[in-house]
């Protein structure tokens, strides 16, 4: 397909992979890891992804500033104003606005992708045609859309969009309601429904649209990015971003914006996603070996099965008599929990990181 001229992809690579500890560190985030053993990283896969789709300088990454130095190591192409530097970390309702606002000052024309940088997405060519698609009524209206995909498991670990089955536009359907990660009995019957999607967390709006939204819906925060209107795009951003960066509240652009918004529209999309949110996510992606599944690892198992086995460093790993755990290696940290304990990763390096005062974080 063409590429989408005045069409710019941002990316957001900004989260600390917290539920991938010990692999994944503050100092390293599972979106700059190799997490599936592919040879690319998850950022690095994610833009190669949006080359396809548009130009090159119109892709944008925005992360917190103490990763600057990783997504110039990885992305060399991007240019230094390609890189959107956050002082810390405000949710995502803030890298919309931000990037808004500084694509805005480019293009008030454009239409805006934001997406994710640690998804996987297999069906590559099905993805490139929903973007278009959604691009095409997000030019043409002033919609609001999100790319939602089938739930197959009533998982508590993502969003769900409740959707008119009736299209407004060739594979546009009209959103009812956005529920924000359910209790288990309340994901089991979105999936019994059949008119409940996940929520991919990527969104294509025009520029005016979405700063239109923001005016309305979190009025305050579009009012404080626009104190920036004349340094965005100069060598005066940095130091007006860091400036106004306290005062911005931290809420996610789907409770602060997309909840009470009534222009909100969803494309049920199906490519192979996998937001690659918990170890349990990663195993289901990798091909087993044998009776367990394993990365960077020779491993000598027995009477053991539906185990996952992760190194940093290959090495040799003998289990015995495990059956549905997770066994992460890393230089200087292992985690060995039921697979069944998942979602308790993400506290486990809570805890770890308060426990040890940041050594193993």
């Amino acid at each position: 397909m063409k590429i989408l001229k005045d069409t710019y992809a941002v990316i957001l690579a900004g989260g600390i992979g917290s539920r991938f500890w010990p692999i994944s560190r503050e100092s390293r985030p599972k979106q700059f890891i190799d997490i599936l053993g592919t040879g690319k990283t998850l950022i690095q896969d994610a833009y190669d992804r949006y080359l396809s789709i548009v130009p090159k300088e119109n892709v944008f990454v925005i992360t917190n500033a103490s990763y600057r130095d990783l997504v110039k190591e990885q992305l060399p192409d991007l240019g230094d104003n390609q890189i959107l530097g956050e002082p810390v970390g405000k949710n995502t309702a803030a890298c919309v606005a931000y990037a808004a606002n500084k694509i805005a000052d480019i293009s008030d024309t454009g239409v805006l992708i934001v997406a994710p940088s640690d998804h996987l997405i297999m069906d590559k060519s099905n993805f490139i045609n929903q973007i278009h698609i959604a691009h095409k009524y997000a030019k043409e209206t002033d919609a609001l859309i999100t790319l939602g995909l089938k739930p197959h498991r009533p998982d508590t670990g993502y969003g769900y969009i409740q959707y008119d089955e009736k299209e407004v536009s060739k594979g546009i359907n009209s959103v009812k309601t956005f529920t924000e990660k359910p209790p288990l009995e309340l994901a089991e019957k979105f999936l019994e429904s059949g008119d409940f999607l996940w929520n991919s967390g990527m969104f294509v709006w025009r520029v005016s649209s979405i700063l239109k939204a923001l005016e309305e819906h979190l009025p305050e925060m579009n009012l404080t990015f626009g104190e920036c209107k004349g340094a965005y795009n100069t060598n005066l951003e940095e130091q007006h971003i860091e400036r106004i960066y306290s005062e911005i509240a931290s809420i996610s652009i789907d409770n602060g914006l997309l909840e009470k918004a009534d222009n909100v529209f969803v494309l049920p999309s199906d490519f192979g996603w996998s937001d690659l949110g918990t170890w349990k996510s990663v195993q289901e992606k990798l091909e087993k070996e044998g009776d367990n599944t394993t990365l960077n690892v020779d491993l000598h198992a027995l009477n053991a099965k539906d185990n996952l086995v992760v190194s940093d460093t290959q090495k040799l790993v003998v289990i015995k008599d495990l059956d549905g755990y997770f066994i992460v290696d890393s230089a200087d940290a292992l985690l060995i929990c039921k697979a069944d304990q998942e979602q308790e990763v993400k506290k486990i390096s809570s805890d770890i990181r308060k426990l040890y005062k940041g050594k193993y974080s």
